[in-house]
This record gives C-alpha cells, structure tokens and sequence, in this order.
C-alpha cells in the first residue's frame, strides 16, 4: 500500500513544482525600451530559470541591446544563452555571491535614461545578492546568517537582520538609489 501512495504523492509534488514554474507564473513582460538596452538582473533559486524565460520573451533583441546576470543558489544554474548566469552560496553567503553582486551593481550603475532595468527576484536572493555594508566582512555575515540558522529563527526574522547588514535591502533593492545617468 505504501508505494502506490508514495508514487502518488510524487506524482502531486512534480505537479506542484511543473506548476509553479516561471514559465506558468511569471507576470507579463515588459516591452523592451525604444532605443536603450533591457537589462536583466535576477537573483534567488528562480534566477536561473526566470532568465531563460526572460531570455526567449527577448530573443529578437540584438546582443547588444539585452545584457544581464542571474545569481541563483549552488545546483540551480540553467543553460542560458545571452545573460550568464552565476551559482552561490544560500542560505549562507559566499565569495561567488560577493563578485557576482559587485557585477550586478555595476550592470545597474551603469544604465542610462534609454535602458530598461528588470529585476526579477525569488526566494534567497537576499542570500544570493551578498553586498555587506561598509565595515562588515562577508566572514561576518557568514556567522551572523549561521547564528541567525542555528537559533531557528523564522526566514522573515533571518531577512530583517540581513536588511541592516548589506547595501542591498530584503525589503526594497537597492537601498539607495541608483540614479539613471542622462
């Protein structure tokens, strides 16, 4: 009796999983920009997955009019073809993490009044999107983030300490503002 219900249960979860799929769920995209670049910034375990829909949405584009970089936990990397997409540590931050969101940074710094920002986010970018605040190590927001993990603390207790310790905030991106140069 045990296996048909185990083979049904399975069954339930890859449906649910099918389910919830960028390609099912994501909202509708938005029109690229008239003349600038769209530019694609996506992080947490959908990174990888929200950049290949993204990817096929924009295919028309020429390559130089759609740039960007996905940052998604360690395992969760899919193939894309225009915007790289990068593996890192979650729940705990790591180096990968640290360079690919110096890289994310510097994709938004540089976009101008022509180019089109999407931010396309999932559960543990804020693991993903590492960028500790001036004074703090990414040593220190190991421990603190395997503290946080050891005491039990709620994902949502977890967020708002990490919103305090990094440049780029759980409850709003960033967090401060990115002024489009004209």
């Amino acid at each position: 009796m045990a296996a048909p219900a185990h083979a049904f249960l399975e069954s339930l979860f890859r449906t649910a999983v099918a389910a919830a799929h960028p390609e099912h769920c994501l909202p509708p995209l938005p029109e690229p920009p008239p003349r600038g670049r769209l530019v694609i910034l996506a992080a947490g375990k959908a990174a990888g997955s929200m950049t290949q829909v993204a990817e096929r949405h924009y295919a028309a584009l020429p390559p130089t009019r759609l740039v960007g970089l996905a940052v998604t936990r360690h395992g969760y990397g899919r193939p894309t073809t225009r915007i790289p997409v990068i593996e890192a540590g979650h729940p705990v931050p790591d180096k990968a993490g640290i360079s690919a969101t110096k890289r994310v940074l510097k994709l938004a710094d540089e976009v101008d009044a022509d180019d089109l920002v999407l931010v396309l986010l999932s559960g543990g970018a804020s693991a993903n999107w590492i960028a500790p605040t001036t004074g703090l190590t990414l040593e220190e927001k190991q421990a603190t983030t395997r503290a946080l993990l050891k005491s039990g603390a709620a994902i949502g207790e977890i967020n708002t300490v990490r919103k305090h310790l990094s440049r780029i905030r759980a409850d709003g991106w960033p967090s401060a503002p990115i002024r489009p140069k004209s």
